[in-house]
């Protein structure tokens, strides 16, 4: 292992208690988050199936026609996303307290490149909010796309049911954690190094050759209370056997 390395590892072993603490910190600070003001959100989606209106005499689909319908999925999920579709939604739901606006930017439309199917979904901070929003978009989209388009191919697959959709989907207590420990490493090994940066005090012989570039000729040991008391009184009983010592010789 590289000399650096082994230094940097020394300073993180011991600050280790400074990384500890701000671990628990972040994380107690991500769960009361969660429990104050996080609020789970459900999403829902309904699917519908671009299909072709027409079919060739012998009652399967021409090939032309499928290719065609494919293409037009992209204009289907602009239309979608539209007023005219959306301020339908909004006066037949009234209850919703949405505008069509407002609306229009929670909504989501997807399809693959190589599907009829498109799905729109919703994310609600109810499961029955977020079912009765897109069945009602999937229901006014089929309606209105005949007047729009003059072409009657779209077919509700399938409706969102607020029993399936009743798994939050946002973001939940341990993903929250786990984002909060990783941020508390990387601040905590910042706050390390920052110390050790402006740390300029002189704490062993190698900083000593380090700093000054002088060799150590003797070293100071860490004498604690204790000892001192230790040795003031075997300094006060030494003179006291001295004193005795000396009067007795006399």
């Amino acid at each position: 292992m590289e000399p650096e390395i082994r230094i940097y590892l020394r300073l993180l072993l011991k600050r280790l208690w400074l990384i500890g603490v701000m671990a628990i910190v972040f994380c107690g600070l991500a769960g009361a988050y969660h429990y104050l003001y996080s609020d789970p959100v459900y999403e829902a989606n309904s699917k519908v199936i671009v299909n072709s209106s027409r079919q060739s005499d012998n009652s399967k689909l021409d090939i032309n026609e499928m290719n065609s319908d494919l293409m037009i999925i992209d204009t289907y999920k602009e239309i979608i996303a539209t007023p005219a579709i959306m301020e339908k939604v909004v006066t037949n739901h009234s209850e919703l307290g949405l505008n069509t606006y407002q609306l229009i930017s929670k909504v989501k439309v997807t399809s693959s490149s190589k599907s009829q199917i498109m799905s729109i979904s919703i994310q609600q901070s109810s499961p029955e909010k977020a079912a009765l929003i897109v069945n009602s978009i999937a229901e006014v989209f089929k309606e209105e796309i005949p007047k729009i388009m003059s072409v009657d191919n779209v077919t509700i697959l399938s409706r969102a049911d607020a029993v399936n959709s009743s798994v939050p989907v946002s973001t939940g207590l341990m993903t929250k954690l786990v984002i909060a420990l990783v941020l508390s490493w990387v601040v905590s090994i910042g706050v390390i190094l920052l110390w050790e940066y402006f740390d300029d005090s002189i704490r062993s012989e190698k900083d000593v050759m380090a700093i000054l570039d002088k060799p150590v000729l003797t070293t100071i040991a860490r004498i604690r209370k204790s000892d001192l008391k230790k040795g003031a009184y075997k300094s006060k009983k030494s003179r006291v056997n001295d004193a005795v010592q000396i009067s007795i010789n006399r």
